[in-house]
C-alpha cells in the first residue's frame, strides 16, 4: 500500500510502502471501544475500602451483660449494627477490575485506528524525524509543520520515531500535548488520545513486525 511521504517541514517528497493489513484495515468501532475500555480497566486500581468489624477500633469487651438489663443483647460495639462499627459488603482492596483481551484483538483494534486516522489525513509518514535534543527546537519544528504561530499551542501530536532516536524522546517529554512513543509500544488508546500521528519511515518495518496479523 503506497502513501505520501513527507519531510519534517510538511512538504511531500515522494511516496513509500506501508503494510496494508495495518494501515488499510476496515474501521471496527465496537472492537476499538472494547479494547480501549479493557486497557483502561487494566490500569485501574481499587482505592475505595471500608473496615470490617475485625479492623475498627474498640469493642474489646461486651458492652453490657447478656440478660437482665431490658436491652437487646450485644457482644461488641464493633458490630455493623452500631454507629462507628465495621461495615459489611463494602468495597475491598482485593477487587480486580482487569479484563482479558487477546493479542489478536489488540492488534486488530490498533490497525483499525491507524487505518481510520490515515484515511482522515491525521497520520503522516515522515522521511526522517530528525534528532532534536532540545525541547524548544522540537516545538519550533512542530509549529512549522502544522503552520501555527509561536503564541498558539502546539497541536496534539504523537511521534513514532525510529527506536534509536533517543534525543527525540527526551525533547518531547516536556511538551504537554506531544508524546514520543516507541514503535513497539503502540496501542489503540494512545493513538486515539492524540489528534495527529507522525511516523518515521524507518519505524514502519518495526510496526509491521510487531503488529502484523499472522494468518494461520
Amino acid at each position: 500500500m503506497k502513501v505520501d511521504l513527507y519531510d519534517f517541514a510538511n512538504k511531500k517528497v515522494g511516496d513509500t510502502e506501508v503494510p496494508e493489513e495495518i494501515f488499510g484495515a476496515p474501521w471496527k468501532p465496537r472492537l476499538v471501544k472494547q479494547v480501549v475500555l479493557a486497557l483502561q480497566a487494566n490500569r485501574r486500581r481499587p482505592w475505595a475500602r471500608v473496615k470490617t468489624r475485625a479492623e475498627v477500633r474498640g469493642g474489646g469487651r461486651k458492652p453490657w451483660r447478656q440478660k437482665g438489663t431490658g436491652r437487646a443483647r450485644h457482644g461488641s460495639i464493633r458490630s455493623p449494627l452500631w454507629a462507628g462499627g465495621g461495615k459489611t459488603h463494602g468495597p475491598e482492596e482485593s477487587r480486580d477490575y482487569s479484563q482479558k483481551i487477546n493479542k489478536k484483538m489488540r492488534r486488530l483494534a490498533l490497525a483499525s485506528v491507524l487505518s481510520k486516522k490515515m484515511e482522515d489525513g491525521e497520520v503522516r509518514v515522515i522521511n526522517s524525524l530528525t534528532a532534536l535534543p532540545k525541547t524548544k527546537q522540537l516545538a519550533e519544528k512542530l509549529r512549522t509543520f502544522f503552520g501555527s504561530s509561536k503564541r498558539s499551542p502546539i497541536a496534539s501530536t504523537l511521534l513514532v520515531p525510529n527506536e534509536e532516536n533517543k534525543d527525540l524522546f527526551r525533547a518531547a517529554a516536556n511538551l504537554p500535548a506531544v508524546r514520543a512513543l516507541h514503535p513497539g509500544s503502540l496501542n489503540a488508546e494512545e493513538l486515539l488520545t492524540y489528534k495527529h500521528i507522525l511516523i518515521d519511515q524507518r519505524a514502519v518495518p518495526l510496526i509491521r513486525r510487531h503488529y502484523a496479523i499472522r494468518k494461520p
